[in-house]
């Protein structure tokens, strides 16, 4: 397996076990480098950070889910766009940016999120 597929492969299988599965401690201990940088400002920085985040995530948005609609890869990065459902709240079409070390480990994120509008000047939709 190339790099760039693993890399996915590795960015799908922790967002799932983060978020779908709410594990982010797993996901941490499986596919998380020594540090782990997070650029989203509702997130502090660093593992336990993440991990306090997604806990407090899944007790208050029981059946949350994320359905992967692209993953892309290039150098020591992975871009997956996901259609996030949260029940009662909105739904989200998110990119997802993660960096990879020389292992294999995610080390970086960085991600941006817009609500998916009910009405569209367009039929394209947002996936």
């Amino acid at each position: 397996m190339t790099d760039l597929i693993k890399n996915k492969s590795n960015a799908k299988a922790f967002y799932d076990l983060m978020f779908n599965q709410c594990k982010p401690r797993e996901a941490i201990e499986l596919y998380v480098g020594d540090q782990y940088i997070q650029h989203n400002p509702h997130v502090a920085d660093g593992k336990e950070a993440f991990i306090e985040y997604f806990e407090r995530m899944a007790a208050e948005y029981p059946g949350k889910r994320t359905r992967f609609k692209r993953a892309i890869a290039e150098g020591n990065y992975a871009v997956l766009h996901c259609h996030q459902e949260w029940p009662g709240g909105e739904d989200y079409a998110g990119i997802d940016i993660f960096r990879f070390d020389d292992n294999g480990k995610i080390v970086e994120h960085w991600d941006v999120l817009q609500v998916v509008p009910s009405e569209s000047l367009n039929d394209n939709g947002l996936f």
